[in-house]
């Protein structure tokens, strides 16, 4: 990527690095989910579980979100689309 403007190495940078973040906070989710997967067995703590699921899963929508941004900005600027 050596003959690439700065501006878009910046871009560039800056989408890697939101998707690298999601990822990062969505794997913290999973892993409060799991935890909560693995705790009593009575009403309260299956509505931790499920809203850390439904948490879970919102993050991991935004780590889809900021996959696509991302590989967009590399196939515009190595494919031309």
């Amino acid at each position: 990527m050596a003959d690439i403007s700065a501006d878009l190495q910046q871009e560039l940078d800056q989408l890697q690095a939101a998707y690298k973040a999601a990822v990062d906070n969505w794997v913290a989710a999973v892993r409060e989910e799991e935890a909560l997967a693995s705790g009593n067995h009575n009403v309260a703590e299956l509505d931790k579980w499920e809203a850390a699921h439904f948490h879970e899963h919102k993050l991991h929508r935004e780590v889809i979100y900021r996959k696509r941004l991302y590989e967009d900005a590399l196939r515009r600027e190595f494919y031309g689309f």
